[in-house]
């Protein structure tokens, strides 16, 4: 690691003196702009094989390609300029410059965060916000040095490109809240961006209004974006597992400001120009997706809370849901019901679980026909089962009555006839802590001395 000090620290002294010889050059230098300038990047990319280690690879790969994309376009450039090329060795330059942003939106959420899985909402969330960013900035930003390109069709498309790919990227870093991990690594890595990003609006200033020079201080201002952006490598990125997700006012600030600029694009068309309707509309659209999404997420959180209260085989509340109505009801006048089952064991060992099953269906269908609408019916687990019900002593022993009596006439489970009783623990809700003991007590009672139903 000390070997490599050294080199990081020559690749800022080579931007440095970039700088230096602009008082006087007056012309492309092959020493300066060639070498010197491309020398920097060139070391930033070796120095990435040092930095990234093997759990990194993909965000290696992707900053690497990044990165030689940038350099082949930059020789290129220095080349055209030095040794007066056509114009289209420009164009292709440019296009070299241009392959930099597909692999920096692919690397710098992996240099950011490791490669955990992101939820469908994280996903949609960046997106929204990513592109909402980019309609603003595209409005703000970008509209009014357009029209100073519309001569040339190269220079206008690349005029629209760079920028747009900048604020994507800068987006993109915002969308993925870097600062609520905030360490190193996040900091020069989002300063990188942002310094890179400024660069390509000045010198797109300084060509518009014609002021642009080869080889001129803004040209290094890339360079330095490009050191931060590696530099951040040597820096240790955020490991942990938790997702964080995008706050909702960046989301309604997207959403809002979309809708306003597709508004004022349909009240005055020509004074913003067209291509911001697509980030705009894209915004929109997905907030609808993310909307549905939600909802869905919502829906599927509700049927999975209410499986985790219900039993699966009789479709009954289980023991967790009655428990929890249990405390809901001491306020309440009624009866704490325990139903155990007479003669299911034998039923099991005889004719098996597959019978059992159905047999246990059965008395559960019976069980509710005999309850009152508002009386709570539950499987505790096992051939056990609990009841709530509403009302005075005669009313809830009543039901208790009709309880035991449901299962005294046979079962017809597949051609068997199947015979079982029942025992049942009465307590009248008291608003006692230990309803569910007595109960409990009043049951087995009723088993033990065939009583049917039994109140302590």
């Amino acid at each position: 690691m000390s070997l490599i000090k050294p080199f990081r620290l020559l690749s800022v002294l080579l931007v440095t003196a970039t700088f230096l010889p602009f008082l006087n050059k007056n012309s492309p230098n092959l020493t300066v702009d060639l070498f010197i300038y491309n020398s920097a990047p060139l070391l930033a990319l070796f120095l990435t094989f040092k930095s990234l280690n093997k759990d990194e690879k993909f965000a290696k790969v992707t900053l690497q390609l990044a990165l030689l994309s940038w350099i082949a376009g930059s020789i290129l450039s220095s080349v055209t300029a030095i040794y007066f090329l056509s114009e289209n060795a420009q164009i292709v330059a440019n296009f070299f410059y241009l392959f930099f942003y597909p692999f920096m939106f692919i690397a710098v959420p992996r240099l950011l965060r490791q490669g955990t899985s992101s939820s469908k909402l994280d996903i949609i969330d960046s997106a929204i916000v990513a592109l909402g960013v980019s309609s603003i900035c595209a409005a703000i930003l970008i509209n009014p040095i357009l029209p100073k390109f519309e001569e040339n069709i190269s220079d206008t498309f690349f005029a629209i490109i760079f920028p747009v790919a900048d604020v994507f990227l800068v987006a993109l870093i915002i969308s993925l809240n870097p600062w609520h991990r905030a360490n190193v690594r996040s900091f020069l890595l989002s300063s990188g961006v942002l310094v890179f990003a400024i660069a390509d609006f000045i010198n797109l200033y300084l060509s518009a209004s014609g002021k642009y020079r080869f080889g001129s201080w803004s040209d290094s201002l890339w360079l330095i974006g490009i050191i931060l952006i590696t530099e951040s490598t040597w820096h240790e990125r955020d490991e942990s597992d938790q997702r964080i997700p995008t706050h909702p006012i960046f989301i309604a600030v997207a959403v809002i400001s979309s809708t306003l600029l597709l508004a004022f694009l349909a009240i005055k068309p020509d004074y913003l120009p067209n291509f911001i309707l697509g980030p705009a509309i894209a915004t929109l659209f997905l907030a609808f997706i993310r909307m549905f999404v939600a909802l869905k997420h919502a829906q599927d959180i509700s049927s999975e809370r209410a499986l985790a209260r219900t039993d699966e085989l009789t479709g009954l509340p289980n023991r967790r849901k009655f428990m929890s109505d249990l405390i809901e009801f001491s306020n309440t006048q009624g009866a704490l019901l325990l139903l155990d089952l007479d003669g299911f064991k034998p039923v099991n060992d005889q004719h098996g679980h597959a019978i059992g099953d159905q047999l246990l269906r059965a008395v559960s269908q019976r069980f509710r026909r005999s309850l009152p609408n508002q009386a709570t019916l539950a499987r505790l687990g096992g051939d056990e089962f609990g009841a709530l019900i509403t009302g005075d002593y005669e009313s809830t022993m009543e039901a208790a009555l009709a309880l035991h009596a449901s299962v005294s006439y046979p079962f017809l489970i597949e051609g068997e006839t199947i015979k079982i009783g029942v025992s049942i623990g009465f307590v009248i809700n008291d608003g006692t802590r230990d309803m569910m003991h007595r109960a409990d007590q009043a049951m087995y009672k009723a088993k033990r001395e065939d009583l049917g139903v039994c109140q302590l």
